[in-house]
């Protein structure tokens, strides 16, 4: 994964190669030192709580803001020098739903197809409209559509200039579940066909979906690589723990040596912390009880991001750009 600019940016394996990014608003520092390679026609995941600078940092790699210092090669260009080049081979589907909500469907991919140029401007709407399942609604205005209706139309308006690379702000943010699972099979056959996809989210079992993925927080990024590797740069031993009145033994877990962190699951506690052997000990003791069971389980990605954010404690405050 980290191959150099010479090899790797100019000559197209990666989408992505940005190095140092940084970006500070009003004194406080949104973006720190922010490094990230996206190989070409991967679906990477980008993961943070609110006011990480995630959003900060897409815009930079989209060329809509100018970082305060780094570099970056996004699909050949320079982010500093060719923003406007960028611009023209990105889609990028903000969180909030920016459409005309009083034009048809149609009528605003047509008024984006516009703003693209795009040639053969009607036959590309029509194609927009039927790949994504929305010819049989082309006149219903886009206020009236539903959380998932709105995000197919704000996809196909991403699409229709047929990006190179597409940059997802929160797209699934206030859709069902429904909605999400064909969401994500769009994004699936668009990296299938060449489209290199950054998509940021909350929701766990979509970082699991990514080939990739990277955790940001206070601006600063702590972990990345596939699902795996992110998994085992932790070193967490999890175990779970089941039986009666769980949530009265929690807090004596948590100040037993070994136990980092404890966190309800369901009907258990996931357990976890870096000293296998210590908390190995603390479960064998709590197991000991009448009608409690602990077993040891693989670490998952919830896990491992509650360990990264407890090591930063409190952390300063950020505002998300």
């Amino acid at each position: 994964m980290e191959q150099t600019k010479d090899t790797s940016s100019r000559n197209g394996s990666l989408a992505i190669d940005v190095e140092g990014l940084t970006k500070s608003f009003g004194g406080k520092v949104a973006v720190d030192h922010f490094s990230m390679k996206v190989q070409r026609g991967a679906i990477y995941g980008f993961l943070g709580p609110n006011g990480s600078g995630k959003t900060t940092t897409i815009r930079m790699i989209c060329g809509l803001l100018t970082p305060d210092s780094g570099r970056g090669i996004v699909l050949g260009h320079d982010i500093a020098r060719d923003a406007e080049l960028i611009k023209r081979e990105v889609g990028y589907m903000t969180q909030k739903f920016s459409l005309y909500e009083d034009l048809s469907i149609e009528e605003n991919l047509d008024f984006v197809a516009r703003m693209y140029r795009v040639a053969e401007r009607k036959r590309r709407v029509a194609a927009a409209l039927e790949g994504l399942g929305l010819a049989s609604r082309k006149g219903q205005l886009a206020g009236t559509l539903s959380g998932g209706w709105k995000q197919r139309l704000a996809l196909a308006a991403c699409l229709i200039h047929e990006p190179k690379l597409l940059l997802l702000d929160e797209p699934t943010a206030g859709v069902d579940p429904g909605a999400r699972r064909e969401f994500w099979e769009h994004i699936h056959d668009l990296a299938h066909s060449g489209i290199t996809v950054l998509v940021s989210t909350h929701y766990m079992d979509e970082a699991e979906r990514c080939h990739a993925l990277a955790y940001i927080a206070y601006g600063k990024l702590l972990a990345h690589g596939t699902i795996r590797e992110v998994i085992d740069q932790a070193g967490l031993a999890t175990w779970e723990v089941e039986g009666d009145d769980l949530m009265s033994i929690a807090p004596e877990l948590r100040g037993m040596p070994g136990v980092e962190m404890v966190a309800p699951f369901g009907n258990a506690l996931h357990v976890s912390g870096t000293d296998h052997a210590g908390l190995e000990r603390a479960m064998q003791a709590i197991a000991r009880r009448p009608g409690i069971v602990a077993r040891q389980v693989d670490a998952g990605l919830e896990d491992v991001f509650i360990h990264l954010m407890r090591g930063l404690g409190d952390g300063a405050a950020r505002v998300e750009h």
